[in-house]
C-alpha cells in the first residue's frame, strides 16, 4: 500500500533536558504532519551549553545494525535530516546512509551543527569541520550559519563585517560544493533586524527574510529553525516560503521565553508556538 504521508528519517542526539536536535524535531515535523523517523547519535542528559557534570552515551555502534533491520524493511524516506552528529566516524556513516536510503531521490538536508560566534564547539576540531564538507557535499539542501559556513568553505570569518555581495558569493560557494539549495541563517544588514538567506541554485535565485533581532543567546534555536524549515518543505512550501515561516515560528518562540522570563540554557518555549506554524502551513 502506497504511503499518504511524508516521512523523515532524522539523524542527530538526543538531549534529554534543554530543547535541542531530537526533543524539537520530533515534535515539530510529528506535529506539521510529517511521519519522523529517528535515528540518536547519542544520548545526553543536558545539552553541552552551559551545563557542566552533563552524561554521554555514543551510540555510533548502534547506528549500522538499526539502519539495517530497516533496509530488511523496505523503509524508503522522503527526506533525511542530519543535525548534531559525535564524531568524523559518524560522518562516515552517515554518508552511507544517504547512499542506502536513496532510491527514491529524497531530500537530503544536512544542518552541519558544529560552530557558532566564529568557534567550533567544544567537541569539534578542524578536521571534524571538514568531513562535514564532504557531508554536505551529498545534500540537496544545507543550512548552516555564518560561522559554520566560513569552516565548510576554510574562508575567514568575518563577523558582522559582511555585505550582501559576500552573503550571496558565500552561499554560491556552498553550493558549488553540492547543495542544489542553501540556507544560510544568522543575516543581518540593519541594527534591529536577523534572518534568514537562501540560494536555489537550479533558478539561480536569491531570497531573504527578516524578523526583529532579540538580543540574547538562545540554545536550540538554530535545531528549531532547521526542523521548520523542512517541516514547511514537505508541506508543500516553497524554499522563499519555508524560510520566512520559519524565521516566524523561531523568534516568536524567542519572544515567549523572554516575556516568561524562562532560563535561556533550557530551550525557548517552541511548544505553545507550534499552533501558529500549523497555522502559516495553512493546517487550522
Amino acid at each position: 500500500m502506497a504511503r499518504q504521508q511524508k516521512r523523515v528519517i532524522t539523524i542527530q542526539d538526543i538531549s534529554c533536558v534543554g530543547r535541542c536536535s531530537l526533543t524539537v524535531a520530533l515534535p515539530i515535523l510529528s506535529a506539521t504532519g510529517v511521519e519522523t523517523v529517528i535515528l540518536p547519535t547519542a544520548i545526553l542528559s543536558t545539552h553541552t551549553g552551559g551545563f557542566t557534570g552533563f552524561t554521554f552515551r555514543d551510540l555510533t555502534e548502534d547506528i549500522d545494525p538499526i539502519c539495517a533491520h530497516w533496509k530488511e524493511l523496505g523503509i524508503e524516506t522522503d527526506a533525511l535530516y542530519t543535525g548534531y552528529l559525535g564524531s568524523q566516524d559518524q560522518q562516515q556513516q552517515i554518508a552511507r546512509i544517504f547512499d542506502e536510503f536513496s532510491a527514491n531521490d529524497p531530500l537530503i538536508m544536512v544542518d552541519p551543527a558544529m560552530a557558532d560566534a566564529g568557534k567550533l564547539y567544544p567537541a569539534f576540531d578542524l578536521e571534524f569541520a571538514r568531513g562535514m564538507t564532504s557531508l554536505v557535499a551529498k545534500a540537496s539542501l544545507t543550512v548552516p550559519n555564518i560561522t559554520e559556513a566560513c569552516l565548510l568553505l576554510q574562508k575567514d570569518y568575518p563577523g558582522e563585517d559582511y555585505d550582501q555581495a559576500w552573503i550571496e558569493q558565500t552561499m554560491k560557494e556552498l553550493s558549488d560544493l553540492g547543495p542544489a539549495q542553501v540556507v544560510l541563517t544568522g543575516v543581518s544588514f540593519e541594527e534591529g533586524k536577523l534572518g534568514a538567506a537562501a540560494y536555489d541554485r537550479t533558478l539561480n535565485a536569491f531570497s531573504y527574510y527578516f524578523t526583529e533581532r532579540i538580543e540574547g543567546y538562545f540554545h536550540g534555536t538554530g535545531d528549531i529553525y532547521s526542523s521548520t524549515l523542512l517541516a514547511a518543505l514537505l508541506n508543500g512550501k516553497s524554499l522563499v516560503e519555508a524560510i520566512g515561516i520559519a524565521c516566524e515560528f523561531t523568534v516568536g518562540a524567542i519572544r515567549r521565553t523572554v516575556a516568561a522570563q524562562t532560563e535561556p540554557r533550557y530551550g525557548v518555549d517552541f511548544e505553545n508556538e507550534i499552533a501558529c506554524l500549523l497555522k502559516s502551513l495553512g493546517k487550522n
